[in-house]
């Protein structure tokens, strides 16, 4: 089972987008996926057909419910999602105090997940060095950083490479790293940056995802852009991106053997 964290020092940088369409091309190979949201905003579900009236999640029963595995709903044949659910303020902030208090919080929360045969779990991360990012960090397989291709997240990567995002090397185990989002090749300045993260990060970067208006509709329509646009950019860039992904964390794709585990939230 590998745990891979998606995250970035910066918010709207399509992290939440990233994490769903890498769910959905992993999947689409023939792995038992998984998402978790880990944003208060609740939006991760959208990106796989809830309907927004659906406000179910684990947050609001995360302290007294040891297995969150009882609230992840079933998205496609191979694809499921444990939806961060609309909360209280006094529910996120009791959620926010177990992760910081309670080192092993969140380890016995997704336990039973985490130790589902075959399975890839995708963690979608808020921005910033959230506690429960912090909480991953000793047991997350890899770190998957999204930035754009801007100034403004160039000059948050010494931030990054000199550890000073959590304080410490983010993962110990498959390493971090990065996916530069949104380059528009049509600018020189977005075409810059993106060469000078294709330079500095050399095998780190993952791969560049092209500027492509097809996203934000398919995700109005929510719908995966390998869904609704095969043959775009944005849906080639994905592709190779979960190929990387699946060779780093050792996922063997496409040949649709799975094991099953009795009394689980994914069937």
């Amino acid at each position: 089972m590998p745990l891979v964290c998606v995250c970035s020092p910066k918010g709207g940088v399509g992290k939440t987008t990233v994490s769903a369409n890498l769910a959905y091309a992993l999947a689409r190979s023939g792995s038992k996926v998984l998402v978790i949201d880990f944003d208060v905003q609740n939006a991760l579900r959208l990106h796989f057909g809830v309907p927004i009236s659906d406000t179910r999640g684990y947050v609001a029963q995360a302290t007294a419910a040891v297995d969150w595995s009882q609230f992840i709903l079933k998205a496609d044949a191979n694809l499921f999602v444990l939806p961060y659910g609309e909360v209280e303020e006094e529910q996120r902030l009791a959620f926010e105090t177990s992760i910081s208090r309670d080192p092993h919080f969140l380890l016995r929360g997704l336990n039973t997940v985490l130790n589902y045969p075959g399975l890839v779990v995708i963690a979608d991360f808020p921005p910033g060095p959230v506690a429960a990012l912090k909480a991953v960090q000793s047991f997350a397989d890899m770190h998957i950083v999204v930035m754009l291709a801007d100034t403004a997240s160039l000059s948050l990567l010494p931030q990054m490479e000199n550890h000073k995002f959590l304080g410490a090397p983010m993962n110990s185990r498959l390493g971090e790293y990065y996916v530069v989002n949104q380059s528009d090749m049509r600018r020189n300045l977005s075409r810059d940056v993106s060469q000078f993260f294709e330079q500095r990060l050399g095998d780190r970067l993952l791969g560049t995802i092209h500027r492509d208006e097809c996203v934000p509709e398919a995700n109005a329509s929510q719908r995966s852009i390998i869904e609704f646009s095969p043959v775009s950019a944005a849906a080639f860039d994905i592709e190779l991106i979960s190929k990387k992904v699946a060779a780093i964390v050792g996922v063997k794709v496409g040949d649709g053997e799975f094991y099953a585990v009795p009394n689980h939230g994914i069937k």
